[in-house]
């Protein structure tokens, strides 16, 4: 078991303390978690209902994510400590490289490609990459205190 950090390492994009990135990022990931559910959705029943909800939830994921990105990547380029964690790095990599696909896919459904199989695939790539980028920001939460108020 990793020992405890002795000091956190405090966010800069916060209000009142409070970190911005943790926030912002769980409704893109609920989003384009949901997409796969979609996604197969549309493959069982073939219902078009499916095919619009996935261009959407693919959107709202795509495009919240990048947003949310922007606070993780205030943190990354001008907290110190933070800038020095392989882990923020791999972090920020796996987001970067998930967050190109999820834009991808929704690129792929605004043209009005088909659905199958490339959105299916991508979507689950994306899915797969969320937890990867969820386990190494998990890290820097309970490993590297990043954002956590131990100081008080």
């Amino acid at each position: 078991m990793p020992t405890p950090p002795k000091r956190s390492i405090r966010s800069r994009a916060a209000v009142a303390g409070h970190p911005l990135h943790p926030v912002m990022i769980h409704f893109p990931v609920a989003a384009l978690l949901a997409l796969v559910a979609s996604d197969l959705g549309f493959l069982t029943t073939g219902d078009p209902f499916w095919a619009r909800a996935s261009l959407w939830l693919a959107g709202v994921g795509a495009f919240g994510g990048w947003f949310a990105s922007l606070a993780g990547l205030i943190d990354l380029v001008t907290v110190r400590g933070i800038r020095r964690l392989v882990t923020a790095w791999s972090h920020a990599m796996v987001a970067v490289v998930m967050l190109s696909l999820a834009s991808l896919n929704w690129l792929w459904r605004f043209a009005g490609e088909a659905l199958l199989p490339w959105g299916l695939a991508l979507s689950l790539a994306t899915a797969a990459l969320i937890a990867l980028a969820g386990f190494l920001g998990g890290q820097l939460v309970y490993e590297h205190a990043v954002g956590v108020d131990l100081d008080d």
